[in-house]
């Protein structure tokens, strides 16, 4: 088999990144501009170079529960049939079946690390053990297959390279992925998606951490035992 050109392409990141002191354009624009008419043009200006996120206004469960019908249909696709219930006892060992909420950042030209307040992004993750070569190998090969039928763009597909098999897709620029690995030598099989970022209806100024970042999945199986 032939491999994609490999891309880095990180598994929905649960860890949660540092908030740094925000300054907010508006007032930056007025200590720096003076005059009703200056100011206003300044604002844009501010606004520009400091970067304005335009997410929909979307509550973290919804989100939620976009990413986990994501993981549901690939499920399906790899062909697996347990069930596994909400959590993991051992991360990288056990079974997983949990749910993940990441800032979302604004960009600009001076706060490409800034996280903007009442933004989210969800993912969920999942992982099988006890995963056989006779389903992870023909279970990926298919959904490479499906994924890219259905518009997804592959970002890296290793089908046994050097020992390595695994897959990466995204579509809307980015903005959704889904990642899938298979470690033969522990028979474990790790998945994951993530969604856009959009902004919590229910965000208070005052409020910490990233919306969603308390909610946990129903249990996790074929989309026809839902």
């Amino acid at each position: 088999m032939s491999e994609e050109p490999a891309t880095p392409f990180p598994a929905p990141d649960l860890a949660l990144a540092p908030r740094r002191p925000r300054v907010r354009p508006s007032a930056l624009a007025a200590l720096v501009c003076g005059g009703a008419a200056l100011a206003f043009v300044c604002v844009l200006a501010f606004r520009f170079a400091w970067g304005s996120a335009d997410y929909p206004r979307v509550a973290p469960q919804d989100m939620a529960d976009r990413a986990f019908q994501q993981s549901q249909e690939a499920y399906d696709v790899l062909g697996f049939t347990r069930t596994v219930q909400p959590g993991v006892e051992d991360l990288g060992v056990s079974t997983e079946n949990t749910l993940g909420s990441d800032y979302c950042y604004s960009g600009g030209l001076f706060n490409l690390d800034e996280s903007v307040d009442g933004a989210h992004r969800m993912s969920h993750s999942w992982a099988l053990d006890r995963v056989p070569e006779s389903q992870a190998v023909p279970g990926l090969r298919r959904l490479h297959q499906q994924l890219k039928d259905d518009g997804w763009e592959v970002s890296s597909y290793r089908d046994g390279e050097a020992g390595n098999w695994d897959l990466f897709v995204q579509r809307d620029d980015g903005d959704e992925r889904m990642s899938f690995t298979w470690f033969p030598d522990r028979e474990y099989f790790m998945g994951g998606a993530s969604g856009p970022c959009a902004y919590d209806p229910e965000w208070k100024d005052g409020d910490v951490g990233p919306s969603g970042d308390h909610l946990r999945p129903p249990a996790f199986g074929p989309a026809r035992q839902g």
